[in-house]
């Protein structure tokens, strides 16, 4: 089957969570037979960032890791159009532009290329629904939602059955846990700063239990204001600025847990979405501990997988602890990793998919594969 994603960016995943997905299951469906293209704007937001802050030496992380991907950049909506026709599957991420999505959806109904598939790892359908009124869905068959609650969401406006479930998941050829020990000191976190969505919580549940229990603490992300360097400062944490999504394993590997702090959105209005660094961490046999979110769709075992903190006191509670348990550290990396082997690859993902175009109508994947 020839298969067509277009994406905000898959060389640059500064700021942009949905490339780390995008290449894990993209080279899962290479493996599986397909022929696999990406296509991205030639002037994404991401890419430019990251080559203003770190020049082309920011790519080195990704091209090393994935010699296997490239993508091809389009100058405007036509081109982009054209790069689609006759292809089999077509998938575009809720980043691109809406011009493009809707010239996607009349090029559909002309029968340009196969099945047209929405998708969609953003909160934004609750958050801004103002944007994604703008987006002409008309011409696409199904919509590809990173949890039950957002598919809800389009569900509720006609998609009915056309609405599927299909969680992130990790690259388990690159989030794996090191082959040989590795010395662990401190607390990591990876993430960007949140827009405000979850200020007050990354000082309740990472900054000042963190603190408290007396863990060196490690920050890389990117979109850090003056006001957040002046907290991170107070509190004595180590900013390292941005890390390529790449070295994250390494990272993992060289400190003795790290914590889940869900963006605002994903724990009041969009439940069961625990987006994808958990699902990295958990990868890479990292103790995971985790301010609340609703796991409502039974994706983990919490107190198994991982650790649950109701509130900072607790999260500090559990940082001791797994400061000074190694048998619980263990456990708990046992466990996660287990569960992410057996349910949570991206290669699961690309199955998922497969199945979701096979019963779209989309090319019949024994002949697609020969």
């Amino acid at each position: 089957m020839r298969i067509a994603y277009f994406t905000h960016s898959l060389a640059s995943c500064w700021n942009h969570g949905n490339a780390h997905f995008l290449r894990g299951v993209l080279r899962e469906l290479i493996a599986l037979g397909h022929r696999v293209e990406a296509h991205e704007p030639a002037d994404s937001w991401s890419l430019a960032n990251l080559l203003a802050d770190h020049g082309e030496a920011g790519l080195a992380a990704y091209r090393s890791a994935y010699p296997d991907l490239t993508s091809r950049t389009f100058a405007g909506t036509a081109e982009a159009v054209e790069r689609a026709s006759g292809a089999d599957l077509v998938l575009v991420h809720e980043w691109n532009d809406p011009a493009l999505i809707a010239a996607l959806g009349r090029a559909r109904k002309r029968g340009a290329f196969g099945t047209l598939l929405f998708h969609d790892t953003h909160h934004r359908a609750v958050s801004a629904p103002e944007e994604m009124a703008a987006f002409d869905l008309s011409g696409y068959d199904g919509i590809l939602a990173f949890g039950a609650a957002l598919a809800e969401v389009y569900r509720g406006r006609g998609w009915g059955s056309r609405a599927f479930v299909w969680h992130e998941a990790a690259d388990t050829r690159l989030f794996r846990p090191p082959t040989e020990p590795v010395p662990r000191q401190g607390l990591v976190w990876i993430g960007n700063w949140g827009d405000g969505e979850r200020t007050q919580e990354l000082e309740c549940f990472l900054f000042r239990p963190a603190l408290s229990a007396g863990l060196p603490l490690d920050i890389y992300g990117v979109r850090y204001p003056e006001t957040a360097l002046t907290t991170l400062a107070r509190y004595g944490i180590r900013y390292h600025g941005w890390a390529p999504n790449a070295a994250a394993p390494g990272l993992f590997a060289r400190h003795l847990a790290t914590i889940h702090v869900p963006r605002r959105f994903y724990v009041e209005a969009l439940p069961g979405i625990p987006t994808i660094r958990v699902f990295e961490a958990l990868a890479c046999g990292i103790p995971l501990a985790s301010a609340p979110w609703d796991d409502a769709e039974a994706l983990f075992t919490p107190g198994a997988d991982y650790l649950v903190a109701r509130d900072g006191a607790e999260m500090e509670r559990h940082l001791r602890a797994l400061t000074e348990d190694s048998a619980l550290r263990a456990a708990l990396a046992a466990h996660g990793l287990a569960t992410i082997r057996a349910r949570h690859t991206c290669h699961h993902r690309a199955e998922e998919l497969l199945g979701i175009a096979a019963g779209l109508g989309a090319t019949d994947l024994m002949e697609a594969a020969q």
